[in-house]
C-alpha cells in the first residue's frame, strides 16, 4: 500500500489507526483461487485512494490576486507572522492538489482565503475515479481544525448521484448539523452519518489530525461480509468536505485586519484508506486508457464490469453474487451447446429446474433455453449439424415446418421434398 506526503509519525498513526479498527476489511491483496485451483474471496490492497486524484476546492488563497495571511505563532496569538499567497509564484502557491500530492522535501498544503475576505463556508470535492471500499478517512490540517466540518460521499459514478452524509464533526452538532453528539446507531439504521465533538477545539494551531473510521460503531461491523447495509454505507466514488465554521479565540470581534488575516482553512495531507471495490472478485485493479486513465477491476470469477458487479455474457447460469470469506460465489457457464456468446440469468427457469441460464442470439439457425432445437421452420438430422430451412412450398405444402429429414408435408396430388410438384394427372 502506498500513503503520499506523511512523515513516519504520521505513517505509524496511520498503521495503528488500522489494526486498532481490526475489521474484516484490512490487510494486504489476497489471490482469488487458491493453490489447488478452487476459486476464494479476493480483494486489491488497501491504498490511500485520494493519492494524485482529481480535487476540486471552491476556495483558494491567491488565485486572482496575491493576498497576504498571518500565522499564529504561540497560544492565544499574542504573535503573528504575516506571508503572501500567491497562484502566479510556484513557491508562494497552496493549490487543491497539495492536499494528496506526492512526497515531497518542503511541506506543501492547500489553504483558503482569510477570514478578511469573509468567503466562507469551503467546500473541498475529491473524485476517487471508481468505487472503492473505503475504510478510514486521515485528514492533517495546516491551520487550526474546524469548529464545525462535515464529510459527504456520493456511492457511484452516476452524475445525478445524490450526496449522502458520512460524518459530522462540532462543537454544537444539534446546533450545526441536528445530530446528537450521543446519538446510537442500531442494526437498523447503520447508514447513519454521526456527529462527534471530537477533533472541533482550535488547539492544536497546526498539525491537527482527524480520523475518521467509516465502520465504528456500526454494530455489524464484524460480520461485515453478511452486511449488505455496511457494504454500501463503506461503498465510495467521491468524497467532498464541507468546512463550514472556523475556530477562532474570538478576537476577530475587534476587526483588526491582521487579525481577521490570521484566520482560515488549511490542509496539508487528505488520505483515504480503501479498496478498488470488487465485490469478492478481484485481487487488483487496472488503470485503462492513457490521455484519460481509468480504473476497473481485473475480475476473476466469471465476473465482469468496473466493480466486478455481473457476470461475464456466457455465465449466467446463476445468479450474480458477492464474493465473502465463506463462500467465492463464482458465476457458472450456461449450457448453450456451443452455440451462443451470451446468456441471460432467467429467475423462473432457475426456480423450475436449477439453472437459470436461457441463451441468447443462439447460431446456426438454432433456437431453445440451451439452443438444443432448430429454428421454427427449420430442420436437422444431427444434433451437431447446423439447422437448415425447410423452404416448404406455400402452396404445395401443409404447413411451413418440416421434419428431421427436411421433407415437407404435402397436400393431395402434390409430392416432393419441398411440396413443390405436382404428381401425374394433377
Amino acid at each position: 500500500m502506498y500513503f503520499a506526503k506523511m512523515g513516519q509519525g504520521c505513517y505509524i498513526a496511520v498503521v495503528l489507526f488500522i489494526v486498532v479498527l481490526g475489521t474484516t476489511q484490512f490487510g494486504t491483496a489476497q489471490k482469488c483461487y487458491q493453490d489447488d485451483g478452487r476459486p476464494s474471496w479476493c480483494m486489491p490492497e488497501l491504498i490511500n485512494a485520494a493519492f494524485e486524484k482529481d480535487i476540486y476546492a471552491n476556495n483558494t488563497c491567491g488565485v486572482k490576486k496575491a493576498s497576504h495571511y498571518c500565522v499564529h505563532s504561540g497560544h492565544i496569538g499574542l504573535q503573528r507572522t504575516c506571508e503572501i499567497c500567491d497562484s502566479r509564484n510556484k513557491t508562494l502557491e497552496h493549490p487543491a492538489r497539495y492536499m494528496n500530492d506526492i512526497v515531497q522535501e518542503i511541506v506543501t498544503w492547500w489553504q483558503s482565503d482569510t477570514l478578511f475576505d469573509n468567503k466562507y463556508p469551503v467546500r473541498i470535492i475529491l473524485d476517487l475515479g471508481k468505487t472503492f471500499d473505503i475504510t478510514f478517512v486521515w485528514i492533517t490540517f495546516h491551520s487550526a481544525r474546524p469548529e464545525s466540518f462535515a464529510i459527504y460521499k456520493k456511492s457511484s459514478t452516476a452524475k445525478d448521484d445524490k450526496w449522502i452524509p458520512f460524518q459530522y464533526y462540532s462543537q454544537s452538532c444539534m446546533k450545526n448539523y441536528r445530530v446528537s453528539p450521543y446519538q446510537f446507531i442500531t442494526r437498523r439504521n447503520q447508514k447513519v452519518a454521526l456527529c462527534s465533538e471530537k477533533y472541533s477545539r482550535i488547539l492544536p494551531l497546526s498539525w491537527g489530525t482527524v480520523a475518521f473510521s467509516t465502520l465504528e460503531k456500526r454494530p455489524e461491523r464484524f460480520g461485515f461480509d453478511r452486511s449488505p447495509a455496511l457494504q454500501e454505507w463503506v461503498t465510495v466514488a467521491s468524497l467532498r468536505i464541507d468546512l463550514d465554521r472556523l475556530n477562532t479565540f474570538g478576537d476577530e470581534v475587534f476587526g483588526d485586519p491582521d487579525v481577521l488575516r490570521s484566520y482560515y482553512f488549511a490542509i496539508s495531507n487528505l488520505m483515504v484508506g480503501g479498496r478498488c471495490k470488487c465485490n469478492g472478485h478481484a485481487s487488483e485493479c487496472l488503470h485503462l486508457g492513457k490521455e484519460k486513465p481509468r480504473l476497473k477491476c481485473k475480475c476473476d470469477h466469471n465476473t465482469d464490469g468496473d466493480d466486478c458487479e455481473k457476470c461475464l455474457p456466457l455465465y449466467n447460469d446463476t445468479p450474480w453474487k458477492r464474493a465473502t470469506r465463506y463462500s467465492a460465489n463464482p458465476c457458472s457457464p450456461c449450457n448453450c451447446n456451443g452455440l451462443a456468446q451470451s446468456c441471460v440469468f432467467d429467475l423462473d427457469l432457475y426456480k423450475s429446474t436449477g439453472r437459470g441460464g436461457r441463451c441468447i442470439n443462439c447460431n446456426n439457425n438454432t433456437d431453445g433455453v440451451n439452443c438444443e432445437k432448430c429454428k421454427l421452420y427449420h430442420y436437422r438430422k444431427f444434433t451437431n449439424e447446423a439447422c437448415k430451412p425447410c423452404n416448404c412450398d406455400p402452396v404445395g405444402s401443409k404447413r411451413a415446418q418440416c421434419n428431421s429429414d427436411g421433407q415437407c408435408a404435402c397436400n393431395p396430388g402434390v409430392f416432393g421434398k419441398k411440396c413443390d410438384a405436382c404428381r401425374p394427372g394433377y
